[in-house]
């Protein structure tokens, strides 16, 4: 009834700017301004931005129409759950084919596309993790009682999907808490994630990010945050030394799905005087990246050839000691 009333009122518009010779049909098949005050720009600027929004709508309807079907549909079934005209509704779906969200058959029925499992599958991907990762999480959090965090990367961006907290005494405050977003450079669970992107993915991130200061350890040189990333990918973990916040450590690890690719970062939390370089080093860094790694192999990543994320060892390790050692705190 909605679509029906919508349409009524669109039409009624349109037939009062061409009744008056506001507006002119154009060879494309819609309309095009014809006097251009103020008041009549108004209304065809209404009149196409509720053409657009309705066009929108109109498509997601046939998708929740064809999903709630669950088999390939006719065009007749399709406009007429729809509420909408055989044309408008063919109009529709050749979009929706162009763009991959829905297919025809051999006998000219419509059912989703691949796209629209794809992106149901990302939304999905998230909730998933959270799951699995849970319990490893809870674990982690029993054997060191610092904060432990889930991110993920979204438009170069760390965003913070879930987190237990500590309850020590001592707790400082942090950026970071489930739903919060910020700048990937300067966090643990951020730099991690940065460091599953691809050479040209990570140049593009360098290209398009500034890098601001937020505390006196703040990484703001771009090549610095090369090596540093390069490091990440052969330590097989991240530090954050107080780059977000001041006087809190962080330790992070990847978490990798079948593909080999980084879809998450795992990370602890705490206060300086808590995390110390020795205990970082010796207890934290390793611990991160044994638990990190469970959660991998539970998202059938093969860790054969990945025996040094939970062994670190020699040069590698040396490289995350001297950046502790740096900051004169054993």
């Amino acid at each position: 009834m909605q679509n029906v009333e919508s349409d009524f009122a669109e039409r009624k518009n349109r037939f009062r700017l061409l009744a008056v010779g506001k507006i002119r049909c154009n060879s494309k098949g819609g309309f095009t301004l014809v006097e251009d005050s103020n008041e009549d720009r108004k209304a065809f600027r209404q009149m196409e931005d509720n053409k657009t929004v309705q066009s929108v709508e109109r498509a997601l309807s046939i998708l929740e129409i064809l999903a709630d079907y669950g088999a390939p549909m006719h065009l007749g079934q399709i406009s007429e759950q729809a509420r909408l005209r055989p044309s408008t509704a063919h109009r529709l779906l050749g979009t929706l084919i162009s763009c991959g969200f829905v297919e025809q058959d051999t006998e000219s029925r419509y059912r989703l596309g691949l796209k629209v499992f794809r992106i149901g599958n990302a939304a999905t991907y998230v909730t998933d993790i959270r799951q699995i990762a849970a319990p490893y999480m809870q674990e982690l959090l029993e054997r060191c009682n610092e904060t432990v965090n889930l991110a993920v990367l979204d438009k170069g961006e760390v965003v913070y999907i879930d987190q237990l907290e500590s309850n020590n005494i001592v707790v400082v405050r942090m950026f970071a808490r489930v739903g919060n977003r910020g700048p990937a450079y300067c966090t643990g669970s951020g730099k991690v994630l940065l460091s599953g992107l691809s050479e040209e993915e990570f140049q593009r991130y360098l290209a398009t990010t500034e890098l601001v200061r937020f505390t006196t350890d703040t990484i703001t040189d771009a090549k610095f945050l090369e090596r540093e990333i390069e490091r990440v990918r052969k330590d097989g973990y991240a530090l954050d030394l107080g780059e977000r916040d001041e006087g809190v450590r962080c330790v992070a690890a990847p978490i990798k799905n079948y593909e080999g690719r980084v879809v998450a970062a795992l990370s602890v939390s705490g206060p300086s005087m808590r995390m110390t370089a020795t205990y970082i080093i010796n207890e934290m860094a390793p611990l991160v990246k044994e638990t990190a790694l469970r959660i991998s192999e539970r998202l059938g990543y093969q860790s054969v050839s990945d025996f040094s994320l939970v062994k670190g060892s020699g040069q590698n390790e040396s490289q995350g000691r001297r950046r502790l050692r740096a900051k004169g705190n054993n």
